[in-house]
């Protein structure tokens, strides 16, 4: 069935941010700490149906059903309407990496792999209203937000001094392989001092990905404690009509 459908835009949604790096733009920083990707996100399976129908009407109608609507597109084919588990979806959402992870999407027995692009969600229940998913293929790119994991604050001496781990980019965009789409990217903040910070041209990925922001954008930083000024001002302020009493 082919039906006029418009691409949406990608979410480009942190998806999960934790700590804080460091220095990377200096080489006497960088034997300090190490930052990595981590495992590979796995292929999953998902069962669906096709949808013969289309429009809100249609769409509600699924919804009754205890399904989501969803729609595959891309990969030089047409847009194909299809229906999830309504349950299943949810947990699917909910369990984090979801706009990071590569589907395999059985339908009436035809097998295809895909990554979720974007998704509604119910605004009062937070249920899944909708899905969109692009066909990928081997050799193809795709750009994804990668969320950023900060570890070593335990070995980071200005964190011991009082120095606070400032997070300036909670997740990053990457362009890469859906094979090789990773499931966060880790930095060590170990051995760094305040003033340290980590940048873009520091962080490795897997081959053939980068990063869609300058190899000198900041992605973390070990700022000074913040020293809250005694209030010297307003107590003499306060002393002055006592004084002249």
């Amino acid at each position: 069935m082919v039906f006029a459908y418009e691409q949406p835009r990608a979410r480009l949604t942190p998806l999960e941010a934790l700590g804080a790096p460091s220095d990377g733009r200096h080489e006497a920083a960088l034997s300090f700490y190490k930052s990595r990707t981590s495992n590979m996100t796995a292929v999953k399976q998902i069962e669906a149906s096709a949808r013969a129908q289309v429009g809100k009407g249609a769409a509600r109608a699924v919804r009754r059903q205890g399904q989501t609507p969803a729609v595959i597109y891309g990969g030089g084919a047409a847009p194909e309407a299809i229906a999830l588990d309504a349950n299943k979806t949810r947990q699917l959402i909910f369990g984090g990496h979801f706009l990071t992870t590569i589907f395999e999407i059985e339908v009436a027995g035809k097998k295809q792999r895909v990554i979720p692009r974007d998704y509604q969600l119910d605004p009062v229940k937070d249920f899944p209203i909708h899905v969109d998913f692009l066909r990928v293929a081997k050799g193809q790119t795709v750009t994804v937000q990668v969320p950023v994991h900060v570890v070593g604050q335990e070995q980071s001496p200005g964190v011991k001094s009082g120095g606070l781990v400032q997070i300036v980019e909670h997740a990053l965009e990457v362009t890469v392989e859906p094979d090789s789409i990773p499931e966060s990217i880790d930095v060590s903040v170990a051995g760094l001092n305040v003033g340290d910070s980590i940048h873009a041209d520091a962080i490795k990925l897997p081959a053939g990905a980068k990063l869609t922001v300058g190899a000198d954008a900041t992605i973390v930083t070990i700022s000074a404690p913040t020293v809250e000024a005694e209030p010297v001002a307003a107590e003499a302020a306060e002393a002055a009509p006592e004084a002249k009493a």
